[in-house]
């Protein structure tokens, strides 16, 4: 088998996390956290759309975190991204860590809104 090392050009990948922390192209940021193509930054749970809203002529699907385990997000913030043509998909926080990162290595226009493990 041959192994090629993924590079994610200026998209900043998932590097680790923990309770209550991320650690992204290399920096360690508090949970909740957003990552978008303009960059990594703070977000305050499912009533904070504006910057993911913002990120819409960016991204075509936004992956949500939505902790330890997987749970729906509410109907208002599905609504309020599916308005401005972003999908979203929930699954628990490691899971869409990890997803992430493979569809940044594959080039894809993904978001990624994390809370807390």
């Amino acid at each position: 088998m041959r192994l090629n090392e993924v590079t994610f050009n200026d998209a900043v990948p998932v590097d680790g996390y923990g309770p209550g922390f991320f650690r992204l192209g290399g920096k360690v940021h508090d949970a909740p956290v957003a990552v978008l193509p303009s960059g990594v930054a703070a977000w305050g749970g499912f009533e904070d759309t504006s910057a993911l809203v913002a990120a819409a002529s960016d991204i075509d699907f936004l992956l949500v975190g939505t902790g330890a385990h997987i749970a729906h997000v509410p109907d208002a913030f599905r609504a309020a991204l599916e308005a401005v043509d972003i999908g979203v998909e929930n699954m628990a926080t490691p899971q869409a860590c990890r997803t992430y990162n493979v569809l940044l290595g594959e080039g894809r226009r993904v978001g990624v809104a994390l809370l807390g493990i």
